[in-house]
Formats: C-alpha cells, structure tokens, sequence
C-alpha cells in the first residue's frame, strides 16, 4: 500500500521505485563536489579492498637500514617510516582498518539507535520514557569522555574501540529517528493499516521504516566520517588499535616524535583522513539535497 493508503500492483510499484531511483541519481549528479566525493571514497575503499594487489610489502616488515627514506626513494615513492616500513603499504593497509572501523560502528549505533527511535515514538507513553531517559543518560556525557570511559572500562583495543564510539552514536540515531516516527504515525496511511488489521510491527517495519530512512541515510553519512575521527583520536591517544597495526590513528602518534625530521611520517594519515572525512561529508551533501531538495532551497 502507497502513502496515499491506494493498493499498487507490485509492478506498478517497481515502476514507480524506478523512476524514484532515476531521479534521485538525476539530482545528485547534479552537484559536481558530491561526485568528486563519492569517487574519492570509493577510490579509498578499492586500495583498501585490494591492498595485497596494489603493494608487495609487508605493512608491519621493519628494515631499519631503511628507515626515514624521504618521499620519491626508488622503491617506496612516500618514503619509509622511523623502523623502514614503507608508508605507502601502511597507509593503503591502514585504510582497511580506519575506513572498516567507521562503517562498522556507524552500522552498530545505527541498528540499535533505529530500533529505539521506532519503539519510542511509535508506542509513546511509558516505552518512550523508559527508552529517550536513557538516551538522555548518554547524551548528558561530552561524546569523547563518554568513549574514554567505555574503553578504560573495557581496556584498549580496536574492538573495544569500535564498541565505544558506536554506543556514543546510538543517540544522535534514536533521536533522528523518534522525531520522524513521532510525525508519521498519525497519518492517513498508517491509520489505515491500523483499520485493515495491520500488526504493530508490520506498520513499523514495512510503512513507517521506509519512510525514515532518506534522513538516516544523510545523518549516516556524514557520521562515518566523524566516526574515523573519533577512532583515529582514541588510537592517537593510545586506547583504540594498538601498535604495530597499520591505522592512520596509530601511525599520526608515531609519528609525531619525527615531526622536524620526518615531517611526512605523520603529515601524509593526517591528509588521508581529511580526504576521506572531506569526501563523506560532500557525499553526505550531495545525498541530502537530493533526497530532499526543499533543504538546499
């Protein structure tokens, strides 16, 4: 059943979601940055996928006889790290783990942040209490002291990290969420679903879910990025993953005692993070102006 509570033929439907499709592709091609975003992630995401095809190193082999090579050495065009590991490998391998890690827990807090929205604002009353007072609790803590004390709860690791920053973002989803079921559960399409004997959570999960997901697609979006921060600055801070793994976290604080020798041992995961969180943000753009163009109006 449409919107408008007008039964459609799933083929007519399939026409329809087509043509919703084309349009939507019609209006973000449209803004050149969010293309250039999108292809500059998914650039990121093939080295990533295909690290092993790019480069014949080892990430973690140390040769200290050729350690600090500057960028433009023969056989390692970005140079070599303090212990002779060669940056490019790192950081094309370090992007399997930061890239992973922002996707993940982004997925994580998106999957329980939307199960809480929907419950909360569809059944109202005490559910919603209950469920936004504990939302409340985690938004009463700075997101970064709130990720600190989950880790020093758990201990330092990726894992635990990915953990941390994921239950940080479960509120900012919950409430996106509760605020669009909160304007869609008295219309004329969910009422009469409701007449026609609909179950609660066919009306949830068929009818009101579909119809909250252009605003988490945006929020999700642009949160990835803010997700590889928050992982890079944990791992910085020596609480995310742990050396020698190759992150763009673990390699900027490694770097930072060669700072006036080797400028480049930490400047180059410091480009690569403003590259990949600058792309999600103009692809986040993008999305939303053209799930939504009233916004950019």
């Amino acid at each position: 059943m449409s919107s408008t509570g007008i039964q459609l033929t799933k083929g007519t439907q399939e026409v329809i979601r087509r043509g919703k499709l084309a349009e939507l592709w019609r209006r973000f091609k449209k803004d050149k940055f969010a293309v250039i975003g999108g292809v500059i992630l998914l650039v990121v995401i093939l080295c990533a996928i295909f690290a092993p095809l790019i480069t014949h190193y080892d990430p973690n082999e140390t040769q200290l006889e050729q350690r600090l090579l500057p960028p433009g050495t023969e056989g390692h065009f970005l140079g070599t790290d303090e212990v002779g590991r060669d940056m490019f490998t790192r950081l094309v391998y370090g992007a399997r783990v930061s890239v992973m890690i922002g996707f993940v827990a982004v997925a994580i807090a998106l999957f329980f942040g939307i199960l809480v929205g929907l419950f909360a604002g569809y059944y109202g009353g005490w559910i919603d209490t209950i469920l936004m007072r504990c939302i409340d609790v985690l938004m009463a803590f700075p997101y970064v002291l709130l990720a600190i004390s989950i880790i020093a709860a758990l201990g330092p690791g990726l894992l635990q990290a990915m953990v941390a920053i994921s239950i940080v973002g479960i509120p900012y989803y919950a409430r996106i969420v509760r605020g669009t079921v909160l304007s869609l559960r008295n219309k004329e399409f969910i009422e009469a679903e409701k007449a026609l004997g609909a179950s609660n959570m066919r009306i949830i999960f068929k009818h009101i879910l579909p119809n909250t997901m252009a605003p988490i697609i945006v929020a999700a979006t642009l949160d990835v990025g803010w997700m590889i921060i928050a992982a890079a600055g944990l791992s910085f801070l020596g609480l995310g993953a742990q050396p020698p793994t190759a992150e763009w976290g673990v390699m900027l604080s490694e770097g930072r005692k060669f700072l006036r020798v080797a400028p480049y041992v930490s400047l180059l995961p410091g480009v690569c993070i403003f590259l990949v969180v600058l792309s999600l943000n103009l692809l986040g753009d993008g999305l939303r102006d053209a799930l939504d163009p009233r916004l950019k109006q």
